[in-house]
């Protein structure tokens, strides 16, 4: 059964947008796919499902045909978490960890130990022209002591008044059974103000519109945003307000990792390295970090990709 995970609306008559997801049974997906995402400890489980709700966010609010690539690293126990969205709201996520995480552990305490947590925005167009680079942004981890609900939401508002100067509120959280997030944003000036020489970064901090709309935002707890339904939350935030609200759209978990995809990134290692992990192992086995799938290539399929006109292949490609 397919659910309606994403609930998109505009507020009539006032320059603000909004949208909300709950992700459900695509979200319990990614814990039952990926072992290693369920075996995590709660913060961190709770970390990549904030990510991949966000990610679905910011997706949907983008005129973009192409993939979102939402990434945290740092220099604690959590060395990477990501979350991919591709324009359609097919989505995967996971993390990678170097140390255990503690039950309590705060976004500081899994990858800002010391200061040098980064969050990456990438913007890959699907009619990037060859040779040309994605678009990336990078805004800095915050050190503060907030609540987990409110934690990494606040680097992404920070990255939306960052790199499109526009107010946001955001409100994210999760656990094994649901992936919520609520975002508030004040829409873009129209193209008759830019002409008449305003911009987005004269509205910040001071529409009287968004700012009321955005304190209902931040009422929300998250027992809330976990709970209850789209219907009846929003009825509950807004109930005074006219909304007007857009056909929902299904998010779905989907992994685009295959057999060709691992075979190029084989490739790209070489023939020694190749040769040397046959000897060794007699087996060549690359697993998904996405979906836990294993590819397995014997001697005869390592033998079959390294033809004389591939033993010296282009720049390896990572698996994607």
């Amino acid at each position: 059964m397919n659910t309606k995970d994403l609930h998109k609306f505009l507020f009539d008559g006032l320059p603000v947008r909004g949208a909300l997801v709950r992700l459900t049974d695509s979200w319990r997906q990614v814990l039952a796919r990926r072992a290693n995402v369920g075996a995590f400890s709660p913060p961190v489980r709770a970390l990549v499902g904030e990510m991949a709700a966000a990610g679905v966010l910011m997706q949907s609010s983008l005129k973009f045909d192409g993939v979102l690539l939402l990434q945290v690293h740092g220099d604690g126990p959590v060395k990477l978490a990501v979350a991919e969205v591709k324009s359609d709201l097919s989505f995967r996520a996971t993390a990678t960890l170097v140390g255990e995480v503690g039950v309590e552990a705060r976004l500081q305490e899994m990858v800002n130990v010391h200061g040098k947590g980064r969050c990456a925005i990438t913007l890959d167009a699907k009619d990037r022209q060859r040779g040309t680079q994605p678009y990336q942004g990078v805004v800095p981890l915050h050190d503060d002591q907030r609540l987990p609900l409110n934690a990494f939401s606040q680097v992404l508002e920070h990255y939306m008044l960052q790199s499109e100067q526009l107010d946001t509120r955001l409100m994210l959280a999760a656990n094994d059974d649901v992936a919520a997030g609520l975002l508030i944003q004040r829409m873009p000036i129209s193209e008759a103000a830019k002409r008449a020489g305003f911009s987005n970064e004269d509205e910040i901090g001071i529409n009287d519109a968004f700012n009321r709309i955005a304190h209902l935002c931040a009422t929300v707890t998250r027992e809330e945003l976990l709970a209850l339904d789209a219907g009846t939350l929003l009825q509950r935030l807004f109930w005074e307000e006219p909304l007007q609200c857009f056909e929902p759209r299904t998010a779905r978990f989907r992994c685009s990792c295959s057999r060709d995809r691992v075979r190029h990134m084989l490739v790209g290692l070489g023939r020694a390295e190749l040769e040397d992990i046959i000897v060794e192992r007699n087996m060549v086995e690359v697993g998904c970090e996405f979906c836990g799938q294993q590819f397995q290539f014997d001697a005869v399929d390592v033998g079959e990709m390294l033809t004389p006109e591939r033993d010296h292949p282009p720049t390896s490609r990572a698996l994607q």
